[in-house]
């Protein structure tokens, strides 16, 4: 299979790694060619059966030469098989000068989002022969201690509503490996909790990693938002301006909700996207033109000078028709979740139907424990700031 990208995933012992394992064999008679496999940590990629010692297993009887202080396989063609890991925040600029036919990526949940795109850029092809560039990677489903890393294989490769066109997704199952003992197997993978068995046996990418605070299954959706509401706001988290090289870069998220004279709040718009500072301003105000300005905007204020003045720039020079509030939080992101979780659990929350829903119940239900934590925030602002204020009656139009 010579197309671009593809991805291996689903059950464990379905044969994944051995699948990556001769992908990148495929071509190592041709002169010039180079393969590399890669995990989270060179010593994942050294346990029992894992892709060092079963090369060895495969290549020990051939002319293939090992060379153990350069973690490679050199072919009597001069084609190599190199071995590395993704581990540290900075450890893809280790391949800053590699050329690579083909990049394998094994338990790529694993493996922060940026620096297993990064590896594309080193694929190469080699204008004297014909060998494709490839791009394969393989997982199981995220366990909830990778969820923060993982989430983006979902994204990326399962869920066909979101999958890139053109890559291809092959579901691995335990049926899949002649040479694995199921029913030991098995019988081993039945002793964990449910969703992980599910995960693992099954190779079940839709069984849900539950967080602590919210389950999906307590938001209602509905076609459409109410006519009239008590009052309506606008809540925005700006993503932060210094980068965490531990962690992905976070979204800026709008959430805009509705209070009803019943108690119910309605999220009627979640907007999400990462964009630089002067983008940012302009789809913040583009968000308040198509809002009107009977929505009220808060934006989360960071502590110290910097806070103050992105809150007076945005009030003096982005939003000045606007009632526009900055906000200065108190207590840490559970703390100010807590109440609209309450709300959320008995029934008081409302989905108005959208194509960001999915994306929004993805995150809530992982909270505190997900990579992602912007549009938890803002939905739990805007509550917040809907719990307290009086009855206006503000009509959407």
């Amino acid at each position: 299979m010579n197309c671009r990208e593809a991805f291996y995933g689903g059950a464990a012992g379905g044969g994944k790694s051995d699948a990556l394992l001769m992908a990148a064999l495929q071509y190592v008679d041709i002169p010039g060619y180079n393969a590399i496999l890669i995990r989270d940590s060179y010593q994942n990629l050294n346990k029992p059966e894992a892709l060092v010692p079963r090369s060895h297993e495969w290549l020990q009887p051939t002319d293939a030469a090992w060379i153990g202080e350069k973690k490679l396989w050199r072919f009597p063609s001069g084609a190599t098989l190199s071995f590395g890991y993704l581990d540290g925040p900075y450890d893809h600029f280790n391949y800053q000068s590699a050329e690579f036919q083909f990049v394998g990526i094994d338990e790529c949940v694993a493996i922060r989002e940026h620096q297993a795109l990064y590896m594309f850029s080193r694929l190469r092809r080699v204008k004297a022969h014909k060998v494709p560039i490839r791009y394969r990677t393989a997982s199981n489903p995220p366990q909830r201690l990778q969820a923060e890393r993982g989430d983006w294989v979902k994204t990326r490769y399962v869920n066909p509503k979101t999958r890139r066109q053109g890559i291809v997704f092959i579901s691995a199952r335990i049926d899949d490996n002649p040479y694995l003992d199921k029913d030991e197997y098995v019988y081993s993978l039945n002793k964990l909790d449910p969703i992980t068995r599910q995960q693992l046996l099954l190779g079940d990418w839709d069984v849900n990693i539950k967080g602590r605070m919210f389950d999906r299954s307590w938001f209602k959706l509905a076609k459409e938002a109410p006519s009239v509401f008590t009052q309506t706001v606008r809540y925005w988290d700006l993503a932060a301006t210094e980068e965490d090289p531990e962690k992905e870069p976070a979204y800026t998220a709008g959430c805009r909700m509705g209070k009803t004279t019943d108690g119910l709040y309605y999220i009627t718009s979640m907007m999400r996207f990462r964009h630089a500072p002067r983008q940012v301003e302009a789809l913040v105000r583009q968000a308040a033109d198509l809002d009107k300005k009977g929505v009220w905007i808060w934006m989360e204020q960071e502590p110290g000078s910097s806070g103050v003045n992105t809150i007076d720039h945005y009030r003096r020079n982005v939003l000045p028709e606007f009632v526009f509030k900055g906000d200065k939080v108190t207590g840490n992101k559970i703390e100010r979740a807590s109440p609209f979780a309450s709300q959320a659990e008995a029934g008081n929350v409302v989905l108005v139907e959208g194509h960001w829903n999915e994306q929004f119940l993805e995150e809530i239900e992982l909270f505190p424990d997900g990579k992602f934590k912007d549009q938890t925030d803002a939905a739990s602002g805007a509550f917040e700031k809907l719990a307290n204020v009086g009855v206006i009656g503000i009509r959407i139009v």
